[in-house]
């Protein structure tokens, strides 16, 4: 029984189906991992240019805020910024030339209270818009004035480099104001921090991380499983086309009722199935009745040359008839096979076939035939075919062996063994296989008159097939098995 062949095409579809479901999953998931990606991107881009956006407002807003408070002052008698002086708490109103009335300044702690007493020693309402790098702004005789605003500086009209290195790019946000002071003109300087922007970017962060993974694996499980069902259907088809041989062409692939292109495979497969199953058909009615209408002209043929005048022409015909006839009986025995027709099975003892078939078989004078078989061998199946299966074998045997052929029938391990041996040259390894095909001969250089058709191993096979059996070539011969009836 030879499985049907899949076709080419189809074959790496049915064969590679784990692996499309693999790369299904594999390109669902790298296409959402890049659009996650981008989309990850995007989103830390929009946020950092928004938060960079409003802080840089905010350092607008303040310094356009504090513009007003610092044209009051007069930058002239301010000291330079100098990181080593610390904030302290007596400013002489003397050194604030605001050309306003003057007044004692107070002893304060606290910054507030401090940036108010400065906004009355100088005559103005609101905060001091002029701070130092740890909210104060330094005199020129040395001392210091605390402020309300340590985020606001005002400096030289050309001092941006005292501004950058009081607020540093990368950890506040910076704006400039030009203002027209009592002092002359003068840039007014607003920070503000970057910590929130960072801050929220890492809890974005914290979020991104973990989530984006997560979402990967939940999209690959959920393709991995949605793949897997849109497959099975195809799961399906290749396991029943596998199944499918040239005996049950009758079998049909299952279609799914989803009216998809897996539906369209499944009754194409189908289609073709039909197909074979009629041409398969034709074929073997042709065969069978080929060889039956063969039987009877054949049969007159060597009736008529059995009664003729004995001749060397005469025996050369009949030689020739009786390979006809024998050939005629294998193709029919052969349709009859391929054509699947049950078998009138009965309990037998493969022992007694085996004994009676082997004594039957075309005998060499030369060639001794030795029977080791064990009693109540006992199986279930065809007499008519397990009697053709022995002959075959056995004249198989006597044609190629030297001096001996051996049949053994034992049990073991559950069933019936069928051993034919031969002291011939036996098989090649390589051929052995081969034998088993229609109308293979391995020694094409014998006589005509030495050989068969090549049919008798493959009926043999054929019958051992139908039986449950299986029947293969080994060094020591020919084995047939075949189930015991327990």
């Amino acid at each position: 029984m030879s499985p049907l062949r899949i076709p080419h095409g189809l074959r790496p579809a049915l064969v590679q189906l784990s692996s499309v479901r693999l790369r299904a999953t594999a390109a669902a998931t790298l296409v959402v991992a890049l659009a996650l990606g981008l989309a990850a991107l995007a989103l830390v881009a929009v946020l950092r240019g928004t938060l960079q956006s409003n802080a840089d407002a905010e350092a607008t807003r303040k310094a356009v805020a504090a513009a007003p408070y610092a044209e009051t002052v007069n930058l002239a008698r301010a000291a330079p910024l100098s990181p080593e002086l610390e904030a302290t708490t007596k400013v002489p109103a003397e050194t604030l030339d605001t050309g306003k009335q003057r007044q004692e300044p107070t002893e304060t702690s606290g910054t507030t209270k401090q940036g108010q007493e400065l906004a009355e020693t100088s005559g103005t309402a609101g905060p001091v818009a002029i701070v130092g790098r740890s909210g104060t702004v330094h005199l020129r005789d040395g001392a210091t004035a605390a402020v309300a605003d340590p985020d606001v500086l005002l400096t030289d009209d050309k001092a941006a480099t005292s501004a950058t290195e009081w607020a540093a790019p990368q950890k506040y946000a910076i704006a400039g104001v030009r203002v027209a002071t009592v002092g002359g003109p003068a840039m007014v300087w607003s920070r503000v921090p970057l910590e929130g922007t960072e801050k929220a970017l890492q809890t974005l962060y914290g979020a991104l991380l973990p989530g984006v993974p997560a979402v990967l694996l939940v999209v690959a499980g959920m393709t991995w499983i949605s793949v897997g069902r849109a497959l099975a259907p195809v799961a399906a088809i290749r396991a029943k086309v596998a199944d499918i041989t040239a005996r049950d062409l009758h079998q049909r692939v299952p279609v799914p009722g989803s009216k998809d292109e897996i539906a369209a495979l499944a009754s194409t497969v189908n289609g073709t199935l039909d197909r074979l199953e009629t041409a398969v058909g034709t074929h073997k009615r042709f065969v069978a009745d080929a060889a039956h209408e063969l039987r009877s002209p054949i049969a007159t043929l060597r009736a008529r040359l059995e009664l003729a005048e004995p001749s060397e022409l005469t025996r050369e015909a009949l030689a020739d008839v009786e390979r006809l006839q024998s050939l005629a009986a294998d193709l029919l025995i052969l349709a009859k096979l391929d054509a699947g027709e049950p078998l009138r099975a009965a309990e037998l003892d493969l022992g007694q076939v085996a004994a009676e078939e082997s004594v039957r078989a075309r005998r060499r004078p030369e060639v001794r035939l030795e029977l080791d078989i064990e009693p109540d061998v006992v199986m279930k199946g065809s007499r008519a075919h397990l009697d053709r299966l022995v002959t075959n074998l056995a004249d198989n045997a006597v044609r190629h062996a030297a001096s001996t052929v051996r049949v053994l029938v034992r049990a073991e391990k559950g069933q019936a063994v069928l051993e034919v041996q031969d002291d011939g040259p036996g098989i090649p390894p390589e051929q052995r296989e081969a034998v088993f095909a229609r109308f293979t001969r391995l020694d094409e250089a014998r006589a005509r008159d030495a050989g068969g058709a090549g049919l008798g191993l493959p009926i043999a096979r054929d019958i051992a097939l139908r039986h449950g059996g299986t029947l293969v070539y080994e060094d020591s011969g020919f084995i047939a098995k075949f189930p015991l009836n327990r």
